[in-house]
């Protein structure tokens, strides 16, 4: 039974892991999850929105990285996937930043009434691929011209975020956005892909990566819980909790 002023949450669509978030996803914030490669990050959002189809619920799913597996997703929905189902996605697949950026103007004019979540997998790609084609002309521009195109990419990301964060406080819509990350060449560590941007506008951070054979979600931030850790595989249906685990 729900508890006395709780908020309804998305589940993720494994039980272990809905206990390890105190009941889900969160619906008026942006949640996050960004790490390695082949962690699951699209697997995740997969899990998700396979929740809300069995309940004939709609969603918007933004991909960019054209990592949405129909497949995939038959799999983790088994016995109650169907094709009528699918009709409940509306599905946005921009291959350019700009085309992204044309995503979210469509987005705040779309009918939310009836959508129970948005994915955006990933939010950070296109853009890091538009600041590399700016670096790669960095022969060509001025310092300042290049300093200006990668101040309005990055107030073109922080829109969009804004944009889901206003959808997911004033209509309690779940999002849940991945990201990448890459090793910096000058401190060596590993940094989320749009930095203090994401982190900002993020409430919920959960960073996977690869643990041996197994993988682990951290989370990183969070408004009521504090940072845990959790120890899955990927199995046909989805995730799997390693309740057992040596380290």
């Amino acid at each position: 039974m729900m508890k006395k002023f709780e908020k309804p949450k998305l589940s993720s669509g494994n039980k272990a892991f809905d206990e390890w978030l105190n009941g889900g996803y969160e619906k008026d914030i942006i949640n996050c999850i960004y790490g390695q490669f082949a962690t699951g990050k699209t697997n995740f959002c997969l899990m998700a929105l396979a929740e809300l189809l069995k309940q004939n619920k709609k969603a918007i799913y933004i991909d960019t990285e054209s990592s949405f597996s129909l497949d995939r997703l038959k799999q983790i929905m088994g016995e109650n996937y169907s094709k009528e189902k699918l009709k409940n996605i509306i599905m946005f697949r921009p291959t350019s930043f700009k085309e992204q950026i044309d995503t979210f103007n469509k987005l705040i004019k779309i009918d939310l009434n009836k959508i129970s979540a948005i994915f955006v997998d990933s939010i950070g790609m296109l853009y890091r691929l538009e600041l590399g084609l700016i670096r790669d002309e960095d022969k060509e521009i001025e310092k300042e011209e290049e300093k200006e195109r990668i101040r309005k990419i990055n107030l073109a990301l922080a829109r969009q975020l804004r944009i889901l964060n206003e959808i997911a406080r004033k209509r309690k819509i779940a999002i849940i956005v991945t990201n990448q990350v890459y090793q910096s060449i000058i401190d060596s560590q590993i940094h989320m892909v749009g930095g203090d941007i994401l982190k900002y506008w993020s409430k919920c951070l959960i960073y996977l990566e690869h643990l041996g054979d197994k993988r682990k979600a951290t989370l990183v931030k969070h408004r009521s819980l504090p940072q845990k850790e959790f120890v899955y595989k990927i199995v046909e249906k989805g995730i799997e909790k390693i309740r057992k685990f040596i380290f």
